[in-house]
């Protein structure tokens, strides 16, 4: 984890401690352990041989040197018990002793290093038993008699256990109770960091299904208000040639562009509505059944059209049912754009293997229509994309003799009953 310039900052100051605080402590246990090893050692000598001024000198430094080894605790935690253990033969100091072993079991990882940290912790433990049986054998000129041996050799080991093993169990437990908390905070950043990637897969998800939305949304619109636009500007075409001569096909003409003018607002409502509707309320779809009133609205603009059933009637999912009507809605757009004038033949099969639809113009003769319809170039590509998508196979191409084929194939997977023809 990265830290923040303040702490690189506080961290060369302070050497290895990471907070001025722990600077503190060990230095205050460090002088505390020296002075307790001095003292300790001579008043241990002096009730048993006479100790020079310069004796008394000798030992605190070296008390002093110890105790100092305290400082490096933190970064060093064997440097303390070793220090302990040259000196613990002649010197008992008991806050030295403690410490170092506490910090030992604190800081060394347990599983890696615990020969290290047992064989350590079992020569203090030795050479603590044996300094305190050695001080309970030699009284000195203290007037009380010493206990019997077996009591000396409990005292000892009781005395060593209580200055050995209390502070390397109590290390164990800080140490691992301190490594459980830091993977504790690993895993919760861990866990945020995957709870934020998670948060941006379902926003690119949320995008993703808006631009899906958007694009079925404009692709429908396309679809349905494309056919009815080029059937009223067939027949607008068709009023303008014959408003002269012939009036009363003119009112004729007149009267099937008002209706598929309202078919083609009725059917953009309905595809506006479903940005306003719950998921309980949907307009039925168009679907096979509906191809016949497709043919005769080409029909009825001047359109050369015919429509050929054949197979036993099948009845597909509702958006299988859309899609192939789409690929015929689309085919005979493309016939009034392209091919004004030309025979226009709808061709629906259904076999065992599926559904198939085409929509064969021939090639165009003589006059090629009156009206000029634009052309986006996307109505193909849209109707590839949605028969695709639903495992069929889609092509479209130009004949052989001119005309322009477009033929779509649904397979049978998408069915959901058959209905024999009547």
């Amino acid at each position: 984890m990265s830290k923040s310039p303040g702490e690189r900052v506080r961290v060369r100051s302070f050497w290895w401690w990471k907070r001025p605080r722990s600077a503190f402590l060990d230095i205050g246990l460090a002088l505390l352990a020296a002075v307790e090893c001095a003292a300790s050692t001579i008043a241990f000598l002096s009730a048993r041989i006479h100790v020079s001024a310069a004796g008394a000198v000798g030992i605190s430094l070296l008390g002093a040197l110890a105790g100092g080894s305290l400082v490096v605790r933190r970064r060093w935690p064997a440097v303390p018990v070793l220090v302990t253990l040259l000196v613990m033969p002649g010197m008992l100091g008991v806050v030295l002793l403690v410490v170092a072993l506490y910090t030992l079991a604190s800081t060394w990882e347990w599983p890696s290093r615990r020969r290290r940290v047992v064989a350590l912790s079992a020569l203090a433990f030795a050479e603590t038993a044996a300094v305190m049986a050695l001080s309970l054998m030699t009284p000195g000129d203290a007037p009380v008699d010493p206990p019997p041996l077996w009591g000396q050799i409990l005292l000892s080991v009781l005395v060593a256990v209580g200055l050995t093993v209390a502070p390397v169990v109590t290390g164990l437990y800080v140490g691992a109770r301190r490594r459980l908390i830091e993977s504790l905070k690993d895993r919760a950043h861990g866990l945020e960091t995957e709870l934020d990637l998670l948060a941006e897969q379902a926003r690119e998800r949320a995008r993703r299904a808006r631009l899906e939305e958007r694009t079925r949304i404009a692709r429908e619109m396309h679809d349905v208000v494309a056919h009815r636009v080029s059937l009223m500007v067939v027949h607008a075409g068709a009023l303008e040639r014959i408003a002269g001569k012939d009036p009363d096909k003119a009112a004729q003409s007149a009267k099937l562009m008002g209706e598929v003018g309202r078919q083609a607002l009725n059917e953009l409502r309905e595809i506006l509505g479903v940005l306003r509707m719950d998921d309980e309320r949907q307009p039925e779809p168009d679907s096979l059944a509906g191809l016949p009133r497709l043919v005769d609205q080409s029909r009825a603009a001047g359109m050369a059209v015919t429509l050929t059933v054949s197979g036993s009637r099948q009845e597909f999912t509702g958006e299988a049912e859309q899609t192939a009507y789409r690929v015929v809605q689309e085919g005979l757009t493309n016939a009034h754009k392209h091919a004004g004038g030309a025979q226009v033949s709808v061709l629906l099969s259904y076999a065992p293997n599926g559904v198939r639809v085409a929509v064969v113009n021939a090639c165009p003769g003589g006059e090629r229509g009156a009206a000029k319809l634009p052309s986006g170039g996307n109505g193909l590509v849209g109707m590839r994309e949605r028969v695709i998508a639903l495992g069929g196979t889609f092509s479209c191409g130009p004949e052989a003799d001119g005309g322009f084929r477009i033929e779509a194939v649904l397979p049978s997977r998408l069915a959901v009953r058959a209905e024999p023809l009547r």
